[in-house]
């Protein structure tokens, strides 16, 4: 099955222990924002003491050498404006990742909630606790 994959998914992922090997019969498929979103976050999270370094650094590397593949489809931009219309979204990021798994027609992964509640309206979505189980 094809899944795009949101920052807050990916992040969970990287901090449970068999990573991305729980996902390796899926086809993980994410837009370009996504790895500057979770590096920020990882960041962050070792800056503020939440993580140590080592850790920091070790999902990074988890992430660079993910089965994510990067995706871009035509429109894409386009679409997520148009999803961030419709939700009255400020910002397009969220969207970004909602539109990937519209034009892909394939599952959307996330571990948000109100990501989730906000993607039902126009895809199918799973949180990640369903996709694990």
């Amino acid at each position: 099955m094809t899944i795009a994959l949101d920052a807050s998914a990916a992040i969970t992922v990287l901090s449970m222990p068999d990573g991305f090997g729980l996902l390796a019969n899926e086809h993980l498929i994410a837009p370009a924002l996504l790895w500057s979103e979770v590096t920020s976050v990882l960041h962050r999270a070792v800056v503020r003491s939440q993580v140590s370094a080592a850790f920091g650094r070790e999902a990074l590397e988890r992430l660079l050498s993910s089965p994510v593949e990067q995706r871009a489809p035509d429109g894409l931009v386009v679409e997520a404006w148009a999803i961030a219309d419709a939700l009255s979204w400020s910002k397009t990021y969220d969207a970004e990742y909602v539109a990937l798994a519209r034009l892909e027609r394939c599952v959307f992964v996330t571990a948000d909630a109100r990501q989730r509640r906000a993607a039902e309206r126009f895809v199918d979505v799973q949180g990640l606790d369903e996709l694990l189980a």
